[in-house]
């Protein structure tokens, strides 16, 4: 018996529309980087962190809006019918998901990125800190050693 399959997988065309709706609402690290350098226009990636995280470190131009400010701030914040990615601490924190859930109630498109700040930094993508930008060595956990791109 395998385990694995030990509950059937899913038809094909119910795996189709399940992981097509995760990427319609979520994105990864390598992804958003990749957006960032590109410069890709009305992207706007938000950091739902409070101010010590924040200060701490973020991504090189991230917005900072904490969840319980979004619905007050993000006109003034983000352009109406900016794209949006936000993100919080890592993967066990579900900040980033109720910052998206906020935007979308807002009315803009948004998508969460999945492993947030800590994959970030474990990738050894620049960040900013309160001593100016920087970079940590690449966690070969979470990514090539050579790259910062799994080539998928």
């Amino acid at each position: 018996m395998t385990r694995a399959f030990a509950v059937p997988a899913a038809d094909p065309s119910t795996a189709v529309a399940h992981f097509l709706a995760r990427l319609r609402f979520e994105t990864d690290v390598a992804d958003v980087h990749a957006d960032l350098t590109a410069v890709v226009p009305d992207l706007v990636v938000v950091d739902s962190r409070g101010d010590a995280a924040w200060t701490q470190g973020h991504l090189p131009g991230a917005v900072h809006l904490p969840t319980e400010l979004i619905a007050e701030r993000a006109a003034e914040a983000v352009p109406p019918g900016a794209r949006v990615v936000t993100y919080c601490w890592g993967p066990g924190c579900d900040g980033a998901t109720r910052a998206a859930l906020e935007f979308a109630r807002l009315g803009y498109p948004v998508k969460e990125m999945r492993g947030g700040y800590e994959y970030w930094v474990r990738e050894g993508l620049p960040v900013v800190t309160a001593t100016g930008p920087t970079r940590r060595p690449v966690d070969d956990l979470t990514a090539p050693r050579t790259a910062v791109a799994c080539d998928c």
